[in-house]
């Protein structure tokens, strides 16, 4: 059944050895992705070119520093029932990461890193895989690295990730997520399809952990939670309360052990009604089972000022119902796809809509 869908992998990895290092590592045969664990140090040497010292040893992945210095202060959490300790700012690639012209996102990236976030997240139609690929490979051992396909079936799903792991240069993620499940998803026909193919990859190491994100049925990603079990979701939290996900997914999720993510904090309400960039992250992450807020950086000046934030939220209380409550009344003329471009049928997170801030 998995045959041809297992063929593209594979034989990608070997290819990519042969063009690394003018042979192939095991003669004879496609390597098998137990063997691709095995040699997954190798690979990652020969992508990102550098030596296993260079890669600063024992530093954790919440203190890892670009120059050799120490983050200070990136607060973690658990990411569910992953064991992962992920910084409570994560790195969005998105469209507003996209906005950044060349010889500006690459110092946005290493400062991201120097400041601590290690969890990176992207998805193959962003067109941003290929940047995490020219700057994260050198601390692949020290970050997570998600990415997400769209196509439902399993041969596309495989080549969309086929296509990402080349451009991520790297053979695993430690997150790989079905993107935007929708009120047009069929979780049963999920579950005998991509799914299952989904869970051999995770088996094999080559999907650490696998989960989808959502941004248009609350109502789905529930049933998905409820029915399979996913490690990791990705919705969209914020005041405006918009589709509900925070009433209908964290029950559930708490129950699986769903690591959740919040995605959709800031964008289209930050500085509108009075919100600002500190009370919509303040909210996202006090919100029960929430391990980080997941946001595009447009300049390194809003990647510090977001980064501040989220260290001095790492010492105080989850926000009050009272406040929460103020918030969302506040936010609820906002809730509607006129305001929010994510809500958008035609929406894309691309490039392109970098009007909508």
């Amino acid at each position: 059944m998995f045959a041809q869908a297992d063929t593209i992998l594979t034989y990608w990895v070997r290819s990519l050895h042969t063009t690394q290092h003018g042979q192939e590592n095991i003669q004879g045969k496609l390597m098998t992705r137990n063997e691709t664990a095995t040699t997954r140090r190798q690979f990652l040497k020969a992508t990102a070119g550098v030596s296993s010292g260079a890669i600063l040893g024992t530093l954790t992945p919440r203190t890892l520093a670009a120059d050799g210095k120490v983050g200070q202060g990136m607060p973690t959490r658990e990411l569910g029932k992953t064991g992962m300790k992920i910084s409570t700012l994560a790195f969005g690639a998105g469209s507003q990461f996209k906005r950044n012209k060349n010889g500006d996102w690459e110092p946005l990236l290493q400062k991201a890193v120097e400041l601590g976030i290690n969890y990176f997240d992207t998805h193959n139609d962003y067109g941003t895989e290929s940047r995490f690929g020219e700057i994260l490979p050198q601390y692949r051992d020290k970050i997570y690295i998600t990415t997400k396909f769209d196509p439902r079936d399993e041969k596309g799903a495989m080549r969309s990730f086929e296509r990402s792991l080349k451009a991520l240069k790297t053979d695993y993620v430690d997150v790989l997520m079905i993107h935007a499940l929708s009120p047009k998803d069929d979780i049963e026909a999920i579950e005998k399809g991509v799914w299952k193919r989904m869970q051999q990859l995770k088996s094999e190491g080559i999907a650490k952990f696998i989960g989808f994100s959502s941004m248009d049925s609350a109502s789905k990603s529930k049933e998905f939670i409820e029915k399979l079990a996913p490690d990791v979701a990705m919705v969209a939290i914020n005041p405006t309360r918009y589709r509900k996900y925070a009433e209908m997914v964290v029950e559930p999720a708490l129950k699986q052990g769903t690591g959740l993510l919040a995605m959709k904090v800031v964008r289209g309400i930050v500085e509108q009604n009075g919100n600002t960039p500190s009370g919509l992250l303040y909210y996202a992450l006090s919100q029960d089972g929430v391990a980080a807020a997941v946001v595009g950086h447009y300049g390194i000046n809003i990647l510090e000022e977001n980064v501040d934030i989220v260290r001095k939220l790492g010492g105080t209380k989850k926000m009050s119902m009272r406040r929460q409550g103020i918030m969302e009344r506040r936010c609820a003329s906002l809730a509607n796809p006129a305001t929010l471009c994510w809500a958008r049928p035609d929406y894309i997170d691309d490039g392109d809509f970098a009007m909508y801030v």
